[in-house]
């Protein structure tokens, strides 16, 4: 069997089976790649060249238990591999974190908060950072900036520690522990979160695989702003002049905007949406 029939021997049983997707890829088709070439400690990116690679009755085997393995437990790929990828970069993960997916992501990189920022921004919070993506991400795009990456799950910075040093950026990047701001000191120019938005009867609807994340990291209330209403109101006290925060609130505009009527945010387009990641200046929360 040609490597490419093995993709797409996985992807047809991953559709009979039902799994959901949104932890790295969307569709059964690049699910199975990523399994497949995984399975083989094959580049993530080696699909096309490595398409009529053979693949023997040993690898396809090792291929088969993984597949059952997603199909059997429904938990993310990522947590079954140990690794994640966001925007090019590779991050541990495990079940002690949810996977990075945030499209907070795609602003950092893409620079698509520079028009709003006054200068490169030189101390940057990364409010639950969960296991430590957009941390990373914001001490690699402002090489400048020394960045708190907070989280109130001891077990999730572990999991940000490894990936801190895995790109070499225990220096600046200094990980705390702490309930919302409580682990905030002093102010910044820019803050990032990626906050538990979930509304309640959503999260009874959500897919297992993200039943097999921490609810800690998704569960927001009633109306999933839970979190977001207190990170509001304190927030002014830790922005310095012309500071930023970038938030993400997923599907829950509707839900935001009802909470924070007097808000006047910025929308920033995404892959994820239009609505998916909001910007308000220092100016907008006092």
């Amino acid at each position: 069997m040609k490597l490419i029939e093995a993709v797409e021997r996985a992807a047809a049983q991953l559709d009979a089976a039902g799994v959901s997707f949104g932890h790295g890829t969307t569709n059964a088709f690049d699910e199975a790649a990523w399994l497949v070439l995984w399975r083989l400690a094959l580049p993530l990116d080696a699909l096309d060249p490595a398409a009529t690679r053979e693949v023997g009755a040993v690898e396809q085997a090792a291929i088969d238990t993984l597949v059952q393995q997603r199909i059997t437990t429904r938990a993310p790929l990522a947590y079954l591999t140990g690794e994640a990828w966001l925007q090019g970069l590779p991050f541990h993960v495990d079940a002690r974190s949810i996977v990075p997916r945030s499209p907070i992501a795609e602003v950092i990189v893409q620079g698509l908060a520079e028009p709003w920022l006054q200068e490169p921004p030189a101390r940057i919070l990364d409010l639950c950072t969960g296991n430590g993506s957009l941390a990373v991400l914001a001490a690699l795009a402002w090489p400048q900036a020394r960045v708190d990456a907070t989280d109130l799950s001891a077990q999730a910075l572990a999991v940000a520690e490894r990936n801190v040093h895995r790109h070499n950026l225990g220096e600046r990047v200094r990980l705390r522990q702490g309930d919302g701001l409580a682990a905030a000191a002093g102010r910044y120019s820019l803050v990032l979160c990626n906050p538990p938005y979930v509304p309640e009867a959503s999260m009874q609807g959500l897919p297992p695989e993200y039943h097999a994340e921490p609810a800690l990291a998704l569960a927001g209330g009633a109306d999933g702003m839970d979190f977001i209403r207190p990170l509001l109101r304190e927030l002014p006290a830790f922005l310095a002049p012309g500071g930023v925060l970038l938030l993400e609130v997923g599907h829950e505009r509707a839900h935001f905007e009802a909470a924070f009527p007097h808000l006047q945010p910025v929308w920033l387009a995404t892959s994820a949406g239009d609505d998916a990641v909001l910007l308000l200046t220092a100016e907008d929360l006092r």
